[in-house]
């Protein structure tokens, strides 16, 4: 169809365009803020969210390392320095003192050929000669028997006259099953004596 069979009228339309009129979309040239600004948006807000992000992270594991907080003084009641109310005792080396050893006495081996004197005071037949064949089975050479009324003694005893005489009292005693053993002279004599005011073997 040509134009001179169009059957409308000419509107706006159809009027030709403006040759010197701007065509497309045009923006007004943007201002040097306007390009700015997002920029310094970003450069302030990043610090801030970072302080937000550690603050909450501090007090959610229950410290806060957050600047501008500060410790409150418990008095000096902290582990450091803390003492249990005792003095510290200074060990060994320290003093300045050496320790003094103490020797430990000389043992003394029992002498087997000790006089020993069994005394049967417990009023029983052959009590003495049965405790007199124990020693001389354990080693004694010179083991006699007796008998004793057993005046101011309530206990089958060992008696020994020295100290020197200790071990061989206590051997004695152990070998005879008795657990009494005095340190006498005026009972044991030069020696040891054995007073027996009951059978051991009872």
């Amino acid at each position: 169809m040509s134009k001179a069979d169009y059957p409308y009228p000419d509107d706006e339309f159809d009027a030709p365009a403006d040759p010197d009129a701007p065509r497309g979309v045009h923006r007004a040239p943007r201002s040097a803020w306007s390009r700015w600004w997002p920029f310094l948006a970003v450069l302030v807000l990043a610090p801030v969210l970072a302080y937000g992000a550690v603050t909450a992270w501090g007090i959610i594991n229950g410290t806060d390392d957050s600047p501008g907080t500060s410790t409150v003084d418990d008095g000096g009641t902290g582990d450091e320095g803390a003492t249990d109310g005792t003095e510290e005792q200074p060990t060994e080396g320290e003093t300045g003192e050496t320790p003094v050893e103490t020797e430990a006495p000389p043992v003394v081996e029992p002498v087997l050929s000790t006089p020993v004197q069994v005394l049967n005071a417990s009023g029983v037949s052959g009590v003495a000669a049965r405790q007199q064949a124990k020693l001389q089975e354990a080693g004694f050479t010179a083991a006699t028997t007796g008998n004793s009324d057993g005046e101011g003694v309530t206990d089958s005893t060992v008696f020994y006259a020295s100290e020197d005489l200790r071990s061989t009292a206590d051997l004695v005693a152990q070998t005879l099953g008795l657990t009494t053993v005095t340190l006498s002279p005026e009972q044991a004599g030069d020696g040891i004596v054995v007073v027996l005011r009951s059978d051991p073997d009872a």
